[in-house]
């Protein structure tokens, strides 16, 4: 009987294919490192990769002491806690949390090829609203609330219209249900209220009759492109000048509305914050960086309750990414980093 042979991998089409699967070389940069900058120079984010936001904003805040004990509550890429870990520069230790089981080991790689060893940092496969359980108190803790790269770049994890693939949409794809199922069970009133709870989505109530009326007709909505095309049908009332943007803007705020109800993000981001103040030692410091005015409010309100109750000595922000950073990386756009310090 015949070996089955190896499938060749599928060739690098042009300088820069589209397909995430083609992007091998983005995916390696220890190997193309001359391709990534190319990349990176042209204001993109090479498949695969992460590049952290407002680094010098959040380091100048935290202000990084020898032997001090951080916790990053949102590991991601890891280049915020590779940052932090520099400061520390082989004194101290930092903890890093992430849920996500599919980039975490991916994370530890990285930081180990880096230089770093167990004795700077340990990671810790958790939802953040979970830090407690870790054990420790804290100097300074640090939360960048946004989605990593390399998930709304990875097909297989339906983060995006941008990319056909699963209806999935968690950050840990192990728990929990995706996306798929959630859509399938909510009423039109649940989801229009979704909608414009989770997104301001202004035509929540087209887009939701829309995919009420496409389950109706028998029409399964089980991958991204399935909800994107949902969307465009919902807007074709738009005039033709108008319809391909707004469907664009659409189509982002529902696959956000989505992905926060589907990881509650909420819920837990609302626990996390009454969980940091008690971690924290006095005089640390706490950054916080949100992507979207839903994920800001939170953090104003609990940061402004607690400087009421005097447990935080100082609250400071939005302070916002330079231009040049939104030049270079125009996925910062939105972002606002919000700041306190312990009593």
């Amino acid at each position: 009987m015949n070996a089955e042979k190896p499938k060749r991998r599928v060739r690098y089409s042009g300088k820069y294919p589209k397909r995430f699967e083609e992007k091998y070389k983005e995916q390696q940069p220890e190997k193309y490192q001359e391709l990534i900058t190319h990349v990176m120079n042209k204001g993109n984010t090479p498949a695969g990769m992460h590049r952290s936001i407002m680094v010098d904003e959040i380091l100048d805040f935290l202000d990084i002491k020898p032997n001090e004990i951080g916790l990053d509550v949102t590991l991601g890429f890891g280049g915020h806690t590779k940052a932090m870990l520099t400061k520390l520069n082989h004194t101290g230790h930092i903890h890093g949390v992430d849920q996500d089981p599919i980039e975490l080991p991916k994370t530890l790689d990285r930081l180990l090829d880096a230089g770093f060893t167990e004795k700077d940092f340990s990671l810790h496969q958790l939802n953040f609203k979970d830090i407690d359980q870790i054990g420790e108190t804290f100097d300074f803790i640090l939360a960048d609330l946004g989605l990593s790269s390399m998930q709304i770049d990875d097909p297989k994890r339906g983060f995006t219209y941008k990319f056909e693939g699963p209806l999935d949409l968690r950050m840990d794809p192990t728990t929990g249900i995706s996306a798929k199922d959630r859509l399938i069970n909510m009423t039109l009133e649940e989801i229009e209220g979704m909608l414009i709870e989770n997104a301001d989505e202004p035509y929540a109530k087209e887009i939701s009759k829309a995919i009420i009326e496409s389950y109706r007709k028998g029409h399964a909505i089980e991958t991204t492109k399935d909800l994107h095309e949902v969307v465009k049908e919902a807007l074709k009332f738009l005039p033709k000048a108008l319809f391909d943007e707004a469907v664009k803007k659409s189509s982002t705020r529902t696959f956000q509305a989505l992905r926060i109800d589907v990881n509650a993000e909420y819920e837990v981001l609302f626990e996390l914050l009454e969980k940091i103040p008690p971690l924290l030692n006095k005089n640390g410091r706490v950054a916080v960086l949100t992507f979207h005015s839903g994920e800001d409010r939170l953090v104003k309100k609990a940061f402004k309750h607690y400087e009421k109750l005097g447990i935080y000595q100082e609250t400071s922000g939005p302070m916002l990414p330079t231009q040049d950073e939104v030049f270079l990386n125009p996925r910062s756009r939105s972002a606002k980093l919000r700041c306190a310090i312990k009593a």
